[in-house]
């Protein structure tokens, strides 16, 4: 008589599995996430007898032809950047954020957009009845749009509900409300995500359905559930921004369809979710007066050029360990600037409180951001304004040097369509196109505290 499997312990936050409960997962450290779930059923003797009759798959040459995909536009322009021109059909999206950040909203209105188009669309809700879904349709404006609506959290009734209506589009809001009748673990952990995602992509290739699926995210801002889901569909798409801020970022951290690191601006309205075809004016135009601890930085976000301002302030501190806070920036980007600061220029923030923040709800990742954050955080130090006119950008490495960056035209193109007239860059050996604009190279960061701030 064969034994029956040995059952299985997964992490619900990290998807760990481990051979006996415990209360800390030893992959992620969270604690009271370890929960039993039942195992695969092994394979019969007559699955057994089957293997390795598979038959034979047909094989095709890099140098084979294929035609661009086809894409169907919302009329979001924001939506389309971060699709990559459009969605793709038979594409699988997922879309993350914190709650009440907005998901429900622009999913809601991209469906409409997309059935005002032409396509027949679903909007599947398992988290709200289907009254609530009106009502907001109702506050929006969109209740003259041909979409359809549904509050289900069945897998298997979803299913059988759009093999039957073949739409164009389905959004799912969210992944994390659905069941399986044949997966004995309850809504929301991992094995249900996981066979819910597994079975709504496997139907979306096989129809030729557009998924959207709404996921939500844990306290590190990861897309709850395994990460085995983000590599199940085609697209990740994760929608940022702070409460206390009326801007949003939906951004690409993948997409099998066009380029990742693409953001798409829209800013929270009484009426929705407006979009914002001009970033870089949004971000500067509550900035006022220039005072000190502030410098512009023309970034890239994706193939768009965002400038934005970040902002430092440096005080005496009271305490034995001073403290280092960076909102939109990375705490350990933040600690390396000080250090080389101090280690290459001989400019000391032992002592002093050092706080940093990118205006407007931005989070700014890319090293180019180095040189503006060692201009804010030296003229909030050194109590000197910067030039108005003036943007900042480069790459400071371990020894002081400034590295140049990429997309160089692109950022000063930006700033002199903003009435920017001065840039602080990095040396360069061919700069073109930056007519209006006069660019002062720096080699290093000596030279650059000694240029700017006048201190060797």
């Amino acid at each position: 008589m064969a034994r029956p499997p040995a059952p299985r312990f997964t992490c619900q936050s990290c998807g760990a599995v481990h051979a006996r409960w415990a209360g800390r997962c030893d992959a992620c450290g969270g604690w009271n996430t370890v929960v039993e779930e039942a195992p695969l059923a092994a394979a019969g003797p007559a699955a057994r007898a089957l293997a390795g009759r598979g038959r034979s798959i047909a094989l095709t040459s890099l140098a084979a032809a294929e035609p661009e995909p086809p894409r169907a536009a919302s009329g979001m322009a924001e939506l389309d950047r971060v699709l990559g021109g459009g969605l793709v059909p038979a594409s699988a999206v997922l879309v993350g954020g914190d709650p009440g950040i907005g998901k429900s909203t622009l999913l809601l209105q991209a469906a409409a957009a997309f059935a005002r188009g032409g396509l027949g669309c679903l909007y599947i809700s398992g988290e709200e009845a289907a009254a609530q879904v009106r009502m907001r349709a109702a506050r929006l404006g969109l209740t003259g749009a041909p979409l359809r609506l549904a509050a289900e959290t069945s897998l298997r009734d979803i299913l059988t509900t759009l093999d039957a209506e073949r739409p164009d589009l389905v959004v799912i809001d969210s992944i994390q409300t659905l069941w399986s009748d044949i997966v004995e673990a309850a809504p929301g952990s991992v094995a249900q995500v996981r066979a819910a995602a597994h079975e709504i992509v496997a139907f979306a290739k096989r129809r030729g359905t557009s998924v959207i699926l709404v996921g939500h995210v844990t306290k590190d801002g990861q897309i709850a559930g395994p990460r085995v889901v983000e590599h199940m569909v085609d697209t990740v798409l994760y929608f940022e921004g702070e409460r206390g801020h009326q801007f949003r970022i939906l951004r690409a951290v993948k997409n099998r369809f066009g380029p990742a690191d693409e953001i798409g601006v829209f800013e929270m309205t009484g009426a929705g979710l407006a979009e914002v075809a001009n970033p870089s004016a949004l971000f500067l135009s509550e900035r006022g007066t220039p005072a000190p601890g502030s410098a512009v930085f023309a970034g890239i976000e994706g193939t768009r050029p965002v400038l934005c301002e970040i902002q430092a302030l440096v005080a005496p501190s009271p305490l034995g360990t001073p403290r280092r806070t960076a909102v939109g920036l990375d705490g350990g980007r933040l600690s390396t600037i000080l250090a080389v600061l101090e280690a290459r220029c001989g400019i000391p923030f032992a002592g002093q409180d050092v706080f940093l923040n990118v205006a407007g709800g931005l989070r700014v990742s890319e090293p180019a951001a180095d040189l503006a954050v060692a201009a804010a955080l030296l003229s909030a130090r050194e109590d000197v304004t910067l030039p108005a006119d003036c943007v900042v950008f480069g790459e400071i490495s371990l020894s002081g040097a400034l590295r140049p960056v990429v997309q160089t035209e692109n950022r000063l193109k930006e700033a002199g369509k903003l009435g920017f007239t001065t840039a602080i860059a990095p040396a360069q050996a061919k700069r073109t196109g930056a007519d209006g604009i006069r660019v002062r190279e720096m080699p290093d960061l000596a030279t650059f505290v000694g240029s700017v701030f006048g201190a060797g």
